[in-house]
């Protein structure tokens, strides 16, 4: 402590440097009190900076983990036209698949008299025997599992020469093989319905778009429309890339309907954007009232353990009276401290924040998006709650006279 001359008298003065490091001895004699007086504030900071790096984080990988088929599928349905030309011909998915951020597109003919059609997978009738499924059958082009997002089981599908050759070919979604007890095309099977024979040539499985096809008889087009009548195309199912489906969505009837593309209609998967701020919104929002509920929780840990150390060191706070140091300089002690506690709380919480952020992370395969604001910050938010929290005892250890400190039992 100094003497500086102010008005010609001489008034004692502490250098800043004294007064931290005052404070400093003071939060270092206590040091379990002291941890448990920060760990408080460490809840909250560390919270705080968990709730903005994990709403980061997960808001990042919405996109990613947007399923596929909801995200970056198209579906452009062709209502029946009861005279003239389909709205749709089979050829203007080749429109379709030139469009830009197009991956792939097929297109799908049914109709209510093919949906529930008795098929059997031989021609023998057997007395007491279930020998016919009722199965759906359908139309569709040789893209149809690149655009279902499926594979072929077993076999192939079929292809540009069968449909040209009006070959009287399937394929079985995975369901409907096993439905019909067919687990192969090695022997040539197979299926039977309206009075006529195709033969199994592939079974399509792995259905993650349309999966009512895995319970369906797929015919090529011109062999759909020469024994079932399925002449129209009624859908066609678009996978784009990601972000380009909105876009899509707008050029697609234009290409298959030109002229009558209001005729048409387009689902398209629900922007992203909203659902990574909603997201995001509950996330910060849950983990918000948290932290402020720890910050509460410490700040009121350092104010009381604050107010007890003032009570404890009532003979230092009248000694230091006595020798003339000033009220401001005593509560400046005091609120020194309890900064001090804050300060640590802060540099604490925000490294342990960090750390889980990364370690969340890390567990579930996710790139940590870190925002260096909030984690540089959170030593000043720590510093400025251990300020508020020491007020009121630092005012009460300045408006002790000497006397009464003096005299009070230490």
């Amino acid at each position: 402590m100094r003497a500086r001359r102010r008005g010609g008298h001489e008034r004692p003065w502490m250098d800043p440097r004294d007064l931290w490091s005052e404070s400093l001895a003071g939060v270092l004699a206590r040091p379990v009190r002291s941890a448990l007086t920060t760990l408080g504030t460490v809840l909250g900071i560390g919270t705080l900076v968990i709730t903005i790096g994990v709403a980061a984080t997960a808001s990042n990988q919405i996109a990613g983990r947007f399923d596929a088929l909801t995200a970056t599928s198209v579906t452009v349905v062709a209502p029946p036209v009861a005279s003239g030309p389909p709205l749709v011909e089979w050829s203007g998915v080749e429109a379709v698949e030139r469009l830009a951020g197009v991956e792939s597109a097929a297109a799908l003919s049914d109709s209510e008299g093919s949906a529930d059609v008795q098929v059997r997978a031989n021609d023998v009738v057997a007395p007491g025997a279930l020998t016919e499924q009722t199965l759906a059958v359908v139309a569709a082009t040789p893209a149809l599992p690149e655009a279902v997002r499926g594979a072929m089981a077993t076999g192939r599908f079929f292809d540009g020469g069968d449909i040209a050759r009006h070959e009287r070919v399937a394929v079985l979604g995975d369901q409907a093989a096993r439905l019909l007890g067919i687990d192969g095309v090695r022997d040539a099977p197979a299926v039977f319905f309206e009075g006529q024979s195709y033969t199994v040539i592939g079974v399509l499985g792995g259905f993650r778009r349309e999966t009512r096809l895995s319970a369906s008889v797929i015919l090529p087009p011109t062999t759909a429309a020469d024994r079932m009548g399925l002449r129209d195309v009624t859908r066609v199912l678009v996978n784009t890339s990601l972000g380009a489906a909105r876009q899509v969505a707008r050029q697609a009837p234009i290409a298959l309907a030109p002229g009558h593309e209001e005729a048409l209609t387009v689902t398209a998967p629900p922007d992203l954007s909203k659902a990574r701020k909603g997201v995001e919104g509950d996330v910060n929002g849950l983990f918000l009232v948290l932290g402020l509920v720890s910050l509460v929780v410490g700040a009121i840990g350092i104010a009381n353990v604050t107010l007890v150390t003032v009570m404890e060191r009532t003979g230092e706070i009248g000694l230091r009276r006595a020798l003339g140091a000033s009220r401001r300089q005593v509560a400046g002690q005091f609120l020194a401290e309890s900064t001090t506690i804050g300060l640590l709380g802060g540099i604490v919480g925000a490294a342990l924040g960090v750390l889980a952020v990364v370690c969340v992370a890390a567990v579930k395969h996710w790139t940590p998006v870190l925002d260096l604001g909030p984690a540089l910050g959170a030593p000043v938010a720590g510093a400025f709650v251990g300020l508020l929290a020491g007020l009121h005892p630092s005012l009460r250890a300045a408006r002790m006279e000497p006397v009464d400190a003096l005299r009070a039992p230490s």
